[in-house]
């Protein structure tokens, strides 16, 4: 099998190999009093340990390697981070390393040491589907220990979509209104149309919607154009005037649609890039302070009301220019709020508290995860098959996590159930 560095760090992090007896590869015997941090940045693997060889403590750093060879092959060498090492471990040694003052620098080999029965099992996940550790190991942790994983899960991909919005916020010169303005349209465009959508509020200033709020159909104009749904031949009363209201206000305001086309195909109507537009015209009509609402609101029914519009009466007969059908109001339906909450507003409030170091606000945004319906797709059904069941959207966001940065990536290293198997494994 495959022997990784990552795996030996593991090993010695958790000392998870036979102790008795130590000695180095040059026969002097010693033992661990400390294996050191798990130094997960530049220089060496462990820092700040304490071996004792031959009855004199030493204090410094570990550094781990396949063979000893990886030494020069890495360039530690000539690097100061690394003169400091007091142990040298490798799965087997193949030569000798010194020291920039030529001291030979001490090898502990643990090819013969670590449990054949972890290393059967480290293959075994290694060599695993998608979910490595598949059902007949999900129950080794306990529900409180799998609570506090689920927790850390969130929490990291809350965090990484935090990245993506402190990017934003550096585009928007610093302005929270702009950036949930943007990430909302994002929202609101699916996964089809959220590049789209996530353009045409970028040429459409808060400020500029602010003018026209008050005015329906002026807020409607200005959406339907700048994502190019008003370029064609205009049959009704109502888009006609659209097409009249946006060259008017794209001349006075030089605005420029985007470049990238609306997408209609294999899409269920109710999610029409035209509906879609028309409900968030909507939203903007009753209010342009929108992250406001979300700072200041702390019930989530009260959110669920606020973006539960329902497009113009146009749209009760329409789902495309041109086209009437039976009557229905296109109402901001609950999965698509649940989908708001989930993707947006969480993760923008988590940033928002992360940046100002408001606790609260974090905390609001990960409760509301814990009372939002779960998300059904292919990792929830797939988890629901292994015996674990998401109950709410902190649930689902947490498993989504797990099998996109975890499982595909066989990190089972730093997995929590991954280092139960193997710790158990070995026990």
């Amino acid at each position: 099998m495959e022997i990784t560095e990552k795996l030996l760090q593991y090993v010695w992090q958790f000392q998870s190999f036979n102790r008795q007896d130590l000695q180095l590869k040059n026969g002097q015997p010693f033992r661990i009093t400390k294996p050191g941090k798990w130094n997960h940045h530049q220089g060496p693997d462990f820092v700040d340990a304490l071996v004792v060889i031959e009855d004199v403590q030493w204090a410094g750093n570990v550094e781990i390697h396949i063979m000893p060879s990886d030494w020069k092959l890495h360039g530690h060498a000539g690097d100061k981070q690394y003169d400091n090492v007091i142990l040298h471990v490798v799965w087997k040694c193949d030569t000798a390393v010194f020291d920039k003052h030529g001291n030979e620098i001490p090898v502990f080999e643990m090819a013969e040491r670590i449990p054949k029965a972890l290393l059967a099992q480290y293959q075994t996940l290694m060599k695993g589907n998608v979910i490595p550790c598949q059902e007949a190991n999900l129950g080794k942790l306990n529900a409180l220990s799998w609570l506090a994983w689920k927790e850390r899960l969130v929490a990291e991909r809350l965090t990484r979509k935090s990245a993506h919005i402190m990017e934003l916020y550096e585009q928007s010169n610093h302005h929270w209104e702009e950036v949930f303005w943007w990430t909302l349209a994002s929202n609101f465009g699916m996964k089809v149309n959220s590049a789209l959508f996530e353009d045409m509020a970028r040429r459409i200033p808060l400020n500029l919607l602010a003018k026209h709020k008050n005015q329906i159909h002026q807020v409607e104009a200005l959406l339907m154009g700048q994502a190019n749904l008003l370029d064609n031949h205009m049959e009704e009363v109502y888009p006609q005037m659209l097409q009249k209201e946006y060259r008017f206000l794209q001349q006075k305001y030089q605005l420029s649609p985007s470049p990238i086309q609306p997408n209609f195909l294999r899409m269920r109507p109710a999610n029409f890039p035209t509906v879609r537009l028309a409900q968030l015209a909507m939203l903007i009509h009753q209010s342009t302070h929108l992250f406001s609402v979300i700072k200041e609101t702390n019930e989530i029914d009260q959110l669920r009301q606020f973006f539960g519009v329902t497009a113009n009466d146009y749209w009760h007969y329409h789902y495309r220019f041109n086209q009437t059908t039976a009557y229905q109001p296109k109402q901001i339906g609950n999965s698509s709020i649940n989908n708001l909450i989930i993707n947006t507003i969480a993760p923008i409030l988590f940033a928002y508290g992360s940046h100002h170091k408001n606790e609260s606000l974090k905390e609001k945004a990960v409760y509301w995860l814990t009372i939002t319906p779960k998300e059904d797709n292919q990792i929830t059904k797939q988890w629901k098959n292994y015996g674990e069941i998401a109950h709410t959207a902190f649930d689902s966001q947490a498993l989504i996590e797990l099998t996109n940065n975890y499982c595909t990536k066989k990190r089972c290293l730093d997995c929590a159930l991954g280092n139960k198997i193997l710790t158990t494994a070995w026990k």
